[in-house]
């Protein structure tokens, strides 16, 4: 996606997925088109400008999570999600709050991996297809179909080859695809040598460390093994790929990346703030958490099996339904390095079926292209899909409001017969009206404890 989106245009894109939270997706936009800003400008005023960490507080399947995930997408930038009630203060057992930048440094190195792998892939496809024909037409067979004429100091200085024709030969049967099913031997890695750890709770970290320390030190052993041809290729290709890529310049390129544009989303604050209950322990050891993301947040150096990562410029987005909790129960030194704060509104019945029907991934399209494999053709009506809206309004109201997950479950439910029987039910035509989600939904509309239990 196009770095340079101005904050209309990403509010336009996130509008493609997400409905409604205007508020939101405004400050999320502006928070993306700074990081741009920041660019532009001089190294040592750049250095001093940090990313204005945001609370999204609202109750759960409003889409703060899939804002955060959309955002990051648009930026092309690695995004890692994290429970914040997964952490532990230290000395405790649990999760060390270093590790979610660990975390995101894989996924920044596999993000800047894949499209290096891209950049090469036409090569090692060249590549892969010259391995492969050697594997088709082994050297032995190729002496016996060409006789070698030369002196044993030539041999030594060019290597046997074969008729052109034998090589093209196969290379057009290869291509027609009669030989994707032939078997052939291909070398290929086998596992290293195996070191077992037993790690201190909260240092698996280090575990993954030593273990990778190991690996480098014991090679991984080749063994030979037999698969189809068109397997074999795809093999081929990626062994190509990673000898064409160079592995150092995946890390800078990514640290660089995720020190630089990186989005770490914190999920669930409002559990490590106090007063949530009355047990002082408790309040103690989740100031103790927040005590421990502090420096996370505020900047500091981690360190990585890839190196040292500063997360000074990283951006932090945390969200939590803050029912029990509010964001001034968070200690004073975190509340300052979250400064930007937005609440997400609880969905009416109206953007129920805003959700059902605008969205490029919205419910309905994907529940067409599902029984479309099975050759059934559906076809929701406005009001049936109003009727689906405002029975999840409703349900919200009396149970446990779940937001748009809730039509998930409705969905499902509405559609469950037609999925079941849908492949004996080939080039049918089923409309879902008003009617027929009335029909599906009777028994549990009439039973209102059958309603909390199955809805």
């Amino acid at each position: 996606m196009n770095a340079t989106l101005t904050p209309r245009e990403i509010v336009t894109e996130l509008e493609k997925f997400i409905v409604g939270q205007d508020d939101a997706k405004r400050m999320m936009a502006i928070a993306l088109r700074n990081r741009w800003r920041r660019k532009q400008l001089d190294p040592e005023l750049k250095e001093e400008v940090a990313p204005k960490n945001i609370i999204m507080i609202g109750p759960t399947g409003v889409g703060k999570t899939e804002i955060a995930r959309r955002l990051a997408k648009l930026a092309a930038s690695p995004f890692f999600k994290v429970e914040a009630s997964k952490f532990t203060e230290v000395g405790y057992v649990g999760r060390d709050v270093e590790s979610m930048v660990r975390d995101l440094m894989e996924i920044g190195i596999n993000m800047v991996r894949k499209e290096e792998l891209e950049k090469v892939r036409e090569k090692a496809e060249k590549l892969g297809e010259e391995a492969l024909l050697d594997v088709l037409l082994p050297k032995s067979r190729r002496k016996e179909e060409s006789p070698d004429t030369r002196t044993e100091a030539e041999t030594e200085k060019e290597p046997v080859s074969e008729k052109p024709s034998t090589r093209e030969k196969f290379r057009d049967m290869w291509k027609a695809g009669k030989l994707d099913e032939r078997i052939v031997e291909v070398q290929v890695e086998g596992p290293g040598v195996q070191v077992g750890m037993m790690a201190m709770p909260g240092m698996e970290d280090m575990e993954m460390q030593f273990q990778d320390m190991f690996t480098k030190m014991f090679p991984k052993k080749q063994k030979t093994r037999k698969m189809k041809v068109k397997d074999a290729y795809e093999h081929l290709v990626q062994q190509e790929s990673d000898r064409l890529i160079d592995q150092d310049k995946v890390v800078e390129l990514a640290r660089e990346r995720v020190e630089e544009s990186g989005i770490i989303f914190l999920d669930e604050l409002d559990k490590v703030c106090g007063k949530q209950d009355s047990g002082k322990q408790a309040d103690v050891s989740r100031e103790g958490v927040q005590r421990d993301l502090l420096p996370i947040v505020e900047g500091c150096v981690v360190n990585t099996k890839y190196g040292m990562i500063r997360t000074d410029h990283i951006l932090f987005i945390a969200a939590g339904a803050f029912h029990y909790a509010k964001p001034s129960d968070m200690i004073p030194e975190l509340q300052g390095r979250f400064p930007l704060r937005v609440e997400l509104s609880a969905l009416s019945q109206e953007e129920f079926y805003r959700i059902l029907t605008e969205p490029r991934n919205a419910l309905t399209l994907q529940y067409q292209a599902l029984l479309h494999t099975e050759h059934v053709r559906v076809e929701f009506s406005e009001d049936g899909l109003r009727e689906i809206a405002a029975f999840a309004q409703k349900v919200n109201e009396e149970t446990e409001n779940i937001g748009a997950r809730r039509l998930y479950t409705l969905m499902e439910r509405v559609l469950h017969e037609l999925s079941f029987s849908a492949p004996e039910r080939p080039d049918e035509h089923v409309v879902v009206d008003q009617e027929y989600v009335r029909e599906q939904l009777r028994d549990i509309q009439e039973d209102r404890d059958l309603s909390r239990y199955i809805l």
